[in-house]
């Protein structure tokens, strides 16, 4: 059984961009490849686990998505770092499924895949619905001021175990919790 890091992606690794839908808007924010790194070097896994309503709402397909995931993973590459899997729930909100945040089955999901120790396990995102998911499958949850974040953090950050500005700092703060 490994600890998993699982990650948001619009506002907590890239910059957030309103249904992001060209592969060459994908920015990773700065310091997050490190921090992955660091992540994998500290005997985490690292998931990515995303809502993108966008398909559902059929702004574009999942090809498209699928570009937009190669795109990261290749900007990640570059700076020397990977993603143990990515998981996706493509449905709206309205669609009332279990995969979308804060439902946890994209957890429980990865949990299966890779035989992840939910108890030492963590997620980062910047939104109510990352954290709200962190806490109904029971991980240690922070959120980080990028993204929407910093305007969430009096509505919603005392309900996470940490607030950090960065994934950079919220793997920092992992690593070095006792």
């Amino acid at each position: 059984m490994k600890p998993f890091v699982f990650l948001d992606r619009d506002g907590t690794l890239i910059v957030e961009k309103n249904y992001l839908h060209d592969p060459g808007g994908v920015e990773v924010i700065e310091g997050a490849a490190e921090a992955i790194r660091r992540l994998h070097d500290g005997g985490f896994g690292v998931a990515l686990i995303t809502n993108q309503s966008a398909i559902g709402r059929g702004y574009f397909g999942l090809e498209r998505l699928q570009m937009i995931h190669q795109r990261l993973e290749d900007l990640l590459a570059a700076d020397g770092a990977t993603l143990d899997a990515i998981y996706v729930c493509p449905h709206t909100p309205d669609d009332g499924c279990a995969c979308r945040k804060p439902g946890i089955d994209m957890i429980t999901t990865a949990a299966g895949d890779h035989e992840v120790d939910l108890k030492r396990s963590f997620i980062i995102g910047d939104k109510e619905c990352d954290i709200d998911c962190g806490i109904n499958a029971g991980l240690t949850t922070i959120l980080v001021r990028t993204g929407y974040g910093s305007r969430l953090e009096t509505e919603i950050g005392e309900r996470a175990d940490y607030v950090a500005d960065n994934l950079l700092e919220a793997a920092d703060w992992i690593l070095n919790k006792p």
